[in-house]
């Protein structure tokens, strides 16, 4: 293949590190599935199956944030990825007794989870914008 025809690999930090953080983050879905299980909303079915598809539809996010051209792709991805694990860091904040095997976290700590999820949605956007 010719260089021509290779992708472009992202030369934005912002866009970098956002796609180290969610394939990484995407990663621990497969070597700590107990713990993502347990924070699932009890009325979400399906909770291995579940923690599977996020883990994979993070890493997808994550991967594709390196290429610009997927940017507009990745953008979108991330952005419904975020907003469709939001109940399971509500369930989270509003029940931590309920979830077993949830490390010793202060509730102050689950509650100021949810603001840094709108501002990862905030650096989803701005990482992945067009080029000036």
């Amino acid at each position: 293949m010719a260089s021509a025809d290779m992708p472009t690999l992202t030369n934005r930090p912002s866009a970098r590190v956002l796609a180290a953080v969610f394939t990484f983050a995407g990663t621990m879905h497969f070597i700590r599935p107990g713990a993502y299980e347990a924070i699932m909303p009890p009325y979400v079915p399906a909770h291995k199956e579940m923690v599977v598809i996020s883990g994979i539809g993070e890493i997808v996010g994550g991967v594709s944030a390196l290429f610009p051209r997927l940017h507009p792709f990745t953008r979108w991805w991330l952005i419904a990825l975020l907003i469709a694990v939001f109940p399971a860091n509500v369930h989270m904040a509003i029940n931590p007794d309920d979830i077993k095997g949830l490390p010793d976290i202060p509730q102050w700590a689950l509650w100021l989870r949810l603001p840094i999820q709108l501002a990862f949605l905030v650096w989803v956007v701005k990482a992945t914008r067009p080029a000036d």
